[in-house]
């Protein structure tokens, strides 16, 4: 056993993160591990995604907590694929004495959460090193370390970790390690699992302290049952069209991102990866976006995944429901509005890049177009089964009839802007988007409200996007009112309909950004050197914008430029098909949170635009 130094430091030793894009995820349905190359589970948190971390090496040293399995030999080569089908990951190493697989998964959550990893020699034999450093807190606590009934538990206050298998252990430093040789058929199981130090035994009856352990899962059954939860996922997909594959992929990463308990889903499972390495630009994406929330749906619903739309809907209405001045941009994954923004100022962060940021500020801003998406989100989506009791065409009532009174305040935007409020563009057509999409509703359904209120808002909101967001000179809508800088924000513009396609402003605005924005064939997403955010400039390609293109490209004729934009970008993803939030095109290096749950919709949904499965709202003239 091992106890809690006096003093917790800030990790000693070299960083220990590889590149964001060596490694894969894997998850339950409400956290999700990440596991490099090289065969070390560098960032989880448990027991759910925006708990603390146990495992935060990927923002630090070794000292903040990982768990390594691969050959003692570092130098051995190393392949891997998820399972068809499946979010489980299996990593081939080869050595000059033999070849062994690592399988990485975790089992659909029962009572507890576990993380099971399966060695398994392939030919010859091969030495291994399993090290496990377990630290709560994001690293900085060292739990109470014991190894009773055949297992190894770890706790610190609430938390507590058991480890199993059938290796010998030995500590090592404030460590657990363990050498081992697979032969040639031999099959060596871990399991990992997290329980509450809080659940008395129920053999307890003495008043001692001794807490209920975790029984020791069947490792064959648990790899069999999420391979059929997997399987029967992918089996609902109902997309055919090109590109299925890496469709089928982006909606696999989706699913393990969603919170199963509440339906909501989570922007990305990590925070504070920098959208530029040594940069300030370091946000915590654990939570849950409302503008994210209308493609989510979209995407869903496109690919036959109802149940999770209703699920994601439920979410969707728990979290907004209350006072419509009260809506947030952003939500804890089970609704929660409090996301106080901290800095873990023990992490040396991600290459050093500071500050490590815990909970998200921009959640007290008032960004104008969350109200677009709402509104969007409600109208298409499906009317869902359950305990929600407030009604969501009375709910979108309010929202409208406050977005009437608001819509002429400036805002920060869609991107979160802290260089303070003003009238974006995009804003404004969000909140026309809100309008009309509630007319539609309303007609549609026979619904209430103040239809002409409503009508007289959403005309004079178009006339004065048209006029005022929009540059003669430039031959381009703008980022604000009077700006001359582009947002790629604006890509949006023809999506939401709010002109047509074929519109000479928006093919004017197209050709604005490609000329303007593109750095090396991708889309930044404005110019942080003239654009005042509040923040040092400097940032990557942003990828979901580059998507926004390649639909914009194809509804305005430009069949092959989409394919190429397309076929480029996805060559961009990781060797198991994941992208991140940005990219460094001069370093060919992922940037940003990951995996990026708006990059992988944006694929989605410019899939479908390219399959002719999708096409934006008809475009209604202003009067």
């Amino acid at each position: 056993m091992y106890p809690v130094p006096e003093k917790s430091t800030r990790g000693k030793g070299p960083l220990h993160a590889g590149p964001i894009e060596d490694y894969a995820v894997i998850g339950d349905c409400e956290t999700a591990a990440l596991v490099s190359r090289t065969g070390s589970i560098d960032w989880l948190c448990w027991p759910s995604f925006s708990s603390p971390a146990c495992f935060a090496a990927l923002l630090g040293t070794a000292d903040h907590g990982y768990w390594k399995l691969a050959p003692e030999n570092a130098k051995a080569k190393a392949s891997r694929v998820y399972e068809p089908d499946t979010m489980i990951v299996v990593t081939t190493f080869e050595t000059s004495g033999g070849k062994v697989s690592v399988t990485d998964f975790m089992p659909p959550r029962g009572k507890y959460s576990d993380v099971v990893r399966i060695v398994e020699g392939v030919s010859g034999k091969v030495k291994m090193r399993m090290e496990l450093a377990i630290r709560f807190d994001y690293g900085r606590t060292i739990p109470w370390v014991t190894h009773e009934n055949g297992g190894l538990h770890a706790i610190a206050g609430g938390d507590m970790v058991t480890l199993r298998t059938d290796v010998p252990l030995k500590g090592e430093g404030m460590s657990t390690v363990a050498e081992f040789t697979v032969k040639q058929g031999e099959r060596v199981e871990f399991t990992l699992t997290y329980s509450s130090s809080m659940s008395p035994s129920h053999s307890n009856k003495t008043g001692n302290d001794k807490v209920e352990l975790p029984k020791k899962i069947d490792v064959r059954q648990a790899l069999k049952d999420t391979r059929g939860f997997w399987e029967e996922w992918t089996s609902r997909n109902t997309y055919e069209g090109p590109h299925a594959a890496v469709v089928k992929r982006s909606l696999m990463v989706l699913k393990a991102m969603t919170y199963r308990p509440s339906g909501g889903v989570v922007a990305a499972v990590t925070t504070s990866l920098p959208e530029k390495i040594g940069g300030q630009r370091n946000w915590d994406y654990r939570y849950c976006w409302l503008r994210d929330t209308s493609f989510t749906l979209l995407v869903l619903l496109q690919a036959g995944y109802r149940e999770e739309a209703e699920a994601w809907r439920r979410w969707l209405l728990r979290a907004i429901a209350g006072a419509p001045g009260q809506l947030q941009s952003i939500y804890g994954i089970c609704g929660e509005r409090e996301l106080t923004e901290w800095v873990a100022d023990w992490l040396p962060g991600y290459e050093n890049s500071t500050p490590v940021n815990i909970g998200n500020g921009a959640a007290n801003q008032f960004q104008l177009d969350v109200f677009g998406e709402v509104a969007a989100a409600l109208s298409r989506t499906p009317e869902a089964d359950g305990d929600i009791k407030v009604s969501a065409s009375a709910l979108q009532a309010q929202l409208i009839d406050h977005l009437c009174k608001v819509w002429v305040e400036p805002d920060e935007g869609i991107w979160e802007t802290r260089g303070g409020r003003k009238h974006f563009t995009h804003s404004k057509v969000m909140a026309w988007v809100a309008l009309d999409r509630a007319i539609k509703h309303y007609e549609q359904y026979d619904g209430g409200g103040d239809i002409k209120r409503w009508r007289k808002n959403r005309d004079m909101l178009h006339r004065q996007i048209c006029d005022k967001g929009f540059n003669k000179k430039l031959n381009s809508f703008t980022q604000y009112y009077g700006s001359k800088e582009l947002d790629a924000s604006l890509l949006r513009i023809v999506l939401v309909g709010f002109l047509p396609p074929d519109d000479p402003r928006i093919l004017g605005t197209i050709a604005a950004i490609e000329k303007n924005l593109m750095q090396d064939g991708f889309v930044m997403r404005y110019n942080t050197r003239k654009s005042s955010d509040g923040l040092p400039p400097g940032e990557g390609v942003f990828l979901a914008c580059s998507f926004w293109l390649v639909t914009n490209l194809w509804l305005t004729g430009r069949q092959d430029d989409a394919n190429k934009l397309f076929e480029r970008l996805v060559e961009l993803s990781n060797d198991v098909g994941l992208l991140s939030e940005e990219y460094d095109p001069k370093a060919k290096r992922m940037l940003g949170n990951f995996p990026q749950a708006l990059s992988h919709i944006a694929l989605v949904h410019a899939a479908f635009a390219m399959s002719g499965a999708w096409k934006p709202e008809p475009y209604t003239p202003a009067r």
